[in-house]
């Protein structure tokens, strides 16, 4: 059973002249779990989802999918939604409606007790790393990680909230600290260090934490890097509709791919498999890339 435990919202698409354009179910841990789920791997959604409409959509797609709900009963609060603004080019901008909803309000006692012993990997993220009490309940679920646990982190973050936050610096240092695989964007490497070669802070973090890191670089290339070495995978091209949920998707077929395999977490090390995984992983990135929104392919399609 893999536990990914972070956000699911709503994410309201507004145009550049102020119109809404779209309500989507969003949240990157969300859309790796789901990835998971149509792989056809055991995974359980550690995060609030709503009784209101809202999360009644988000429950339904979940249900749909084959996603476990770790938390059993679904939460009185209201959803929990994101605001991207569209510029006129069509890159979005964030802004967050949270205080008081279903995503934040994830209890560290909650959480732990959410996590089954069956729980062979964990993947965290995003909003789970600075929202409280979520955050709390991030670094509670992983701190009591056993040692067999696989720890993944993907940060996906988010300026607008992260952006001098105490909480996340403390969650994501906590988190870093017990990681085994993390997951980084271009963006995620300029926000974390500023100024610095995208490259060269990717195996920053490999040399301070040990874990193994997967810098997915767009369209460009995945840089893989562990202990036994470091290789930099090309990325097919693809006819891309958007994409929208491609990083998240990576993620979900990484760890699809690793527990098939029955790989353990002290074969983080070995680059050959690591690459395995990750080429894996970029396939199914690709297929979503194809789709509109964040719709992962199933396993039937990435055969």
């Amino acid at each position: 059973m893999i536990t990914v435990m972070g956000e699911a919202l709503i994410d309201i698409i507004v145009s550049p002249q102020g119109e809404v354009t779209a309500a989507a179910i969003g949240g990157a841990p969300l859309n790796t779990a789901r990835t998971l789920a149509r792989l056809d791997v055991p995974v359980s959604f550690l995060g609030g989802v709503s009784t209101d409409a809202f999360g009644r959509r988000i429950s339904r797609m979940l249900d749909s999918d084959g996603v476990g709900y770790a938390l059993g009963e679904p939460m009185g609060a209201p959803t929990t939604l994101a605001i991207a603004e569209l510029d006129d080019g069509g890159a979005a901008s964030y802004r967050f409606i949270f205080d008081g909803t279903s995503a934040t309000l994830v209890s560290p006692a909650q959480a732990t007790a959410a996590v089954g012993d069956d729980c062979s990997v964990l993947h965290v993220g995003t909003l789970a790393l600075v929202l409280e009490p979520l955050a709390q309940a991030t670094r509670a679920v992983v701190e009591s990680a056993p040692q067999s646990r696989i720890v993944m982190l993907d940060p996906n973050c988010r300026p607008a909230v992260m952006t001098g936050s105490t909480v996340f610096e403390e969650t994501l240092a906590a988190v870093l600290a017990r990681a085994d695989v993390v997951k980084v964007s271009g963006d995620d490497l300029a926000f974390l260090y500023p100024g610095e070669r995208p490259s060269t802070a990717a195996e920053q973090i490999h040399m301070r934490t040990g874990a193994t890191v997967l810098f997915t670089d767009g369209a460009n290339s995945v840089e893989v890097i562990c202990a036994e070495g470091k290789q930099v995978l090309d990325v097919p091209t693809v006819p891309v509709v958007d994409t929208v949920g491609a990083g998240d998707s990576f993620s979900g077929g990484f760890l699809a791919h690793w527990v098939r395999q029955g790989w353990s977490r002290d074969e983080l090390r070995d680059l050959d498999k690591v690459v395995t995984a990750a080429q894996f992983g970029v396939r199914v990135a690709g297929i979503t890339c194809q789709r509109a929104g964040a719709e992962p392919p199933f396993a039937s399609e990435v055969a």
